[in-house]
């Protein structure tokens, strides 16, 4: 697979740590590019940011001693590579967690197990509330959220408060009813907003794609006013729905039966 911009040592790195997840027995399912390369706006250091989903076979679960859901590579240099177990991508993804969605739909893949994506996909469809996601992207919000709409801030702090505002606008926009696309511009593309604010974010953008990642500056007026919006809008956020445990405990039988399939399924 070509990917433009990408440093062949990286892409190789990367692979070969993916290769020894793989020998010690485990399936990964796909491993994706996740962070600002795939959300639509590198800077020319951007780190590499791998992310996968791994499957334990069946033979590691029947033990007193679970393994841990998570495996890390050390970082080196600008490569960070690491994975969730199914199990706890699944158990997040029923909490409204946008991660694995957003993984999902990465543009960027290092690789992939034949018909896991599209298998994994189809049950988010029907287990990801988006009201429930919502509440995860206003989260993120408000922890990236500048503290003075006047002082310099690290650019990419200030991007990534904004992406998950967009991703709520194109939401609202949407009537709640579907998951945002994982690329900020993607979405930011498709909704309705004032021009101010649209042409500042792609200033933005291009300043960044220029930019060292430590680079800082002063957030534009536009995009200081959407982003303080946003939070007063999204303050008390609870959406139409509201709790519904018929709902959820439906849908997690749904998640339930995917992975016991996905542990006992037999793959060439």
């Amino acid at each position: 697979m070509t990917m433009e911009g990408f440093a062949p040592a990286a892409v190789d790195e990367i692979r070969s740590r993916l290769a020894s997840v793989k020998d010690n027995g485990l399936r990964i399912g796909f491993a994706i590019e996740s962070g600002s390369r795939a959300w639509g706006f590198p800077s020319p250091d951007s780190d590499y940011d791998c992310r996968f989903v791994y499957v334990r076979p069946g033979r590691d679960h029947l033990t007193l001693f679970p393994h841990r859901d998570v495996i890390e590579f050390p970082i080196v240099g600008d490569i960070d590579t690491g994975g969730w177990d199914l199990r706890k991508a699944l158990l997040l993804a029923l909490k409204g967690n946008a991660v694995l969605v957003e993984w999902l739909k990465s543009p960027i893949v290092y690789e992939e197990e034949p018909g896991f994506r599209s298998r994994l996909g189809a049950l988010l469809d029907v287990i990801m509330v988006p009201e429930k996601v919502a509440k995860h992207y206003i989260g993120l919000m408000k922890q990236h959220q500048p503290e003075n709409s006047t002082a310099r801030i690290r650019l990419k702090t200030l991007l990534y408060s904004i992406r998950p505002a967009i991703a709520l606008e194109w939401m609202r926009q949407t009537g709640f009813a579907r998951l945002p696309p994982m690329n900020m511009l993607e979405c930011l593309a498709a909704i309705d907003i004032a021009e101010g604010f649209r042409t500042s974010i792609l200033e933005l953008v291009a300043v960044k794609k220029e930019t060292r990642e430590m680079g800082e500056g002063v957030p534009p007026l536009p995009i200081s006013e959407f982003l303080a919006n946003s939070l007063d809008r999204y303050f008390n956020f609870s959406g139409k729905h509201g709790e519904d445990q018929e709902r959820d405990r439906k849908m997690q039988e749904l998640a339930d039966r995917f992975y016991l399939d996905e542990v006992c399924r037999v793959t060439p």
